[in-house]
């Protein structure tokens, strides 16, 4: 191989060796060119909580996705993603790969140990179990249709609903809103993105079912089907700029989602983030609405019933490093699709489902870089159904239609 006299001459007195130029010279190989465009990213999540107050069993706010992080210290998750973007070419091909690790990984995966301490006590013992989830996995292509082309995803993704996301540090607060126990989270299907101009983009897809990774339906009839709009407010706005609105809905059969069995389920949903002339302070609002058809809900009654969900959100940018947000929803619960009523239901008939409020305030300020670093206090309060810490109608007590929660999360992002 021939070298140039400069790198001949920078040898020679040590600068660099004839080996590295050599490699430096070589071509990149087709795997070698798609590794440079990959990057990694991921975070370690973890938790310090108290329950003010004394928890029993039976219904405890679900605060996490897992629903397991409970009083004292708690690793959330593990996340590890690889990514290769889409290019600016008409025909992109990218993809997402995704793994979480911890008991946020698997919603629902819980264990539950009555342990006796004597004189007729016991105490119960609430432990998730360890687990390793695909978060997201999924090809991204590009066609060159229209103006901008449609921008596929095919795969394992996350859902086209929701205000909040299922990682932690998308969200403004810790804990997870009842809008969110409420939506599918996860999808596997095919997913279709086409943006007609910097304010209008429309979503449709198809998938197995309406939540879940390994659920398979038989049928065309039991697939999800899916669509979405996302609305973005051009600069002409003034301070309103940048204002968007995303509406959509899945329908299809539900599969072993945690608010359902095998009958068919529809999820609507609407929410709409607004700045306001005061730069620091942004405003949102969300809506989701639950329909289990075909006598799905954990009422066990015949008929369809349905869950909807209301929330605010408020977020003051004070500076670089603080910021505050706070969140307020109502719950009407006639699915019992967040709360499972416990024992006997203390109201009898469909009518008188379970309806829950919560309040969230989250303080956020950066302490160490790349740590997101918050306290927060939430109170979830009963209006019907079961109360709090109630394993059964005879212990239903208006003492326990409150629960109150402090909590400490950090979260190291790489």
């Amino acid at each position: 191989m021939k070298f140039n006299k400069w790198t001949m001459g920078l040898a020679a007195v040590g600068v660099v060796s004839l080996a590295s130029a050599a490699r430096a010279d070589e071509k990149l190989s087709p795997v070698q060119t798609a590794l440079s465009n990959t990057t990694l990213s991921g975070y370690v999540d973890t938790s310090a909580m108290w329950q003010i107050g004394q928890q029993n069993g039976g219904n405890i706010p679900k605060y996490t996705p897992g629903g397991v992080a409970s009083d004292g210290f708690n690793l959330n998750s593990i996340d590890l993603a690889l990514d290769k973007p889409l290019d600016e070419s008409p025909w992109a091909a990218g993809y997402h790969a995704e793994l979480m690790f911890g008991p946020d990984a698997v919603p629902g995966s819980v264990t539950t140990t009555q342990i006796s301490s004597g004189r007729g006590r016991s105490t119960t013992v609430t432990s998730a179990n360890s687990s390793t989830a695909i978060r997201q996995a999924y090809l991204t292509l590009r066609t060159p249709v229209g103006n901008s082309g449609i921008d596929w995803k095919v795969g394992v993704f996350d859902s086209i609903l929701g205000y909040e996301s299922t990682s932690d540090g998308l969200n403004p607060n810790y804990t997870r809103s009842y809008g969110y126990m409420l939506e599918p989270t996860t999808l596997t299907g095919v997913l279709g993105t086409y943006k007609v101009n910097d304010s209008i983009a429309f979503s449709a897809g198809v998938a197995d079912t309406a939540n879940g990774l390994d659920n398979r339906a038989q049928w065309e009839t039991q697939k999800a089907y899916l669509g979405s709009i996302a609305l973005t407010a051009p600069d002409s706005w003034g301070w309103a700029k940048g204002a968007t609105l995303n509406a959509g809905v899945i329908n299809g059969d539900s599969g072993s989602a945690v608010n359902g069995g095998g009958s068919g389920t529809t999820s609507w949903y609407a929410g709409v983030v607004v700045p306001t002339p005061l730069t620091a302070l942004k405003m949102g609002a969300s809506f989701d609405y639950l329909e289990l058809h075909n006598g799905s809900s954990n009422i066990g009654n015949s008929s369809d019933d349905s869950s909807y969900d209301v929330a605010l959100y408020g977020n003051y940018q004070y500076n670089d490093k603080l910021s505050f947000n706070l969140r307020g929803e109502y719950l009407n619960d006639g699915a019992a699709a967040v709360y499972p009523f416990v024992g006997t239901h203390r109201y009898y008939g469909p009518h008188e489902p379970n309806s829950a409020e919560e309040v969230t305030a989250t303080v956020s300020y950066q302490l160490w870089a790349n740590v997101l670093s918050r306290v927060e206090f939430r109170w979830d309060h009963v209006s019907h159904g079961d109360s709090f810490d109630a394993t059964s109608s005879t212990n239903s007590r208006a003492d326990r239609d409150n629960a109150f929660l402090l909590a400490l999360n950090l979260i190291y992002q790489f």
